[in-house]
């Protein structure tokens, strides 16, 4: 990812549904960082504060209209 200002778009409540967002905005073309708040993978199965979902800022806008169409599309939700 190329030095840029990152953003947090979303927040969740597990890692796994943060890089299946992730894997979501790759397929598009915007990269995408999964920071957890797990002490480094030292707490793996402790997340306290969520998992962060963090793009550049110019890809904010996009990245969520992306998830938010993903979103839509989920028949669980």
């Amino acid at each position: 990812m190329s030095q840029s200002e990152l953003v947090s778009i979303e927040t969740f409540v597990n890692r796994l549904d943060a890089e299946l967002a992730s894997s979501v905005l790759a397929a598009s073309g915007i990269d995408a960082v999964v920071s957890p708040d797990d002490a480094g993978g030292g707490y793996a199965g402790v997340i306290a504060f969520g998992v962060r979902l963090l793009v550049r800022a110019e890809d904010a806008e996009r990245a969520k209209a992306l998830l938010s169409e993903t979103a839509e599309l989920d028949p669980e939700e």
